[in-house]
């Protein structure tokens, strides 16, 4: 079964415009590669059926990851060829966690889904020179230095307010090893329902925290949703 791979005009268009930003502006560029293998499978296989995959059928479950590392590798490789020498950050995907948990526990992470993350992750790092980018939802904390390991230099969205996420914690315990991109905000209670100066209070004291001598991107913690005041925004960012 040939698995989808990207259209050579999706290429084309992607080496045109990481050319104009590598070369007009003095910007770090990030390369929005995704490539899912836990959420991937969950994907492929539908949320539900996955997770039993990984407790009832666990060959089956190991050969959707294995097969989803090939491919993106051999997409990497492509997309390396075009973008490679323009891009600094590769950013791939993958969320784990919940708000008060993995979805799955440590040990079935390290046993089923660990070696094809690192599978991937490490091609990429021998590839390439460049640092990689994990967005992972929720509670992580356990696998942090699983991820490390593996090869992931910086960790998104710093989800803050999931069980473990303190990030005074983080920063303590990981901050030689890992840059924070996020935590800047909580978008779940603080952004919605906070009043502008107390929101600039929140971000004040997240910054000061994940920022204590660098390795910190500010950013809010996800995305900014539809329904937030224009004024609770320009809070965030003054």
């Amino acid at each position: 079964m040939d698995w989808p791979f990207f259209a050579d005009e999706t290429f084309f268009d992607l080496e045109k415009r990481a050319k104009e930003l590598y070369e007009k502006t003095d910007y770090a560029l990030m390369g929005n590669f995704c490539a899912h293998i836990f959420a991937g499978g969950q994907g492929l296989r539908g949320y539900e059926k996955f997770m039993e995959d990984l407790y009832a059928n666990p060959e089956i479950a190991e050969a959707v990851m294995d097969k989803l590392a090939d491919t993106y590798i051999a997409r990497f490789e492509k997309y390396k060829n075009t973008v490679g020498k323009y891009v600094q950050i590769i950013n791939v995907n993958d969320d784990m966690g919940t708000q008060e948990a993995l979805q799955i526990s440590p040990a079935m992470y390290r046993e089923k889904v660990k070696p094809y993350q690192k599978k991937l992750y490490q091609y990429i790092k021998k590839n390439w020179n460049g640092k990689l980018f994990l967005h992972s939802c929720g509670s992580i904390v356990d696998i942090l230095p699983d991820l490390i390991e593996i090869g992931v230099d910086i960790i998104n969205p710093v989800q803050y307010a999931a069980r473990g996420m303190d990030v005074r914690e983080l920063k303590k315990n990981f901050g030689k090893e890992l840059v924070f991109w996020g935590g800047g905000c909580d978008t779940q209670k603080i952004l919605p329902f906070s009043t502008p100066s107390a929101i600039k209070e929140e971000v004040k004291k997240q910054a000061d925290i994940l920022g204590a001598g660098g390795g910190y991107v500010f950013c809010q913690v996800h995305n900014i949703q539809y329904d937030i005041k224009p004024e609770s925004i320009m809070a965030l960012y003054q």
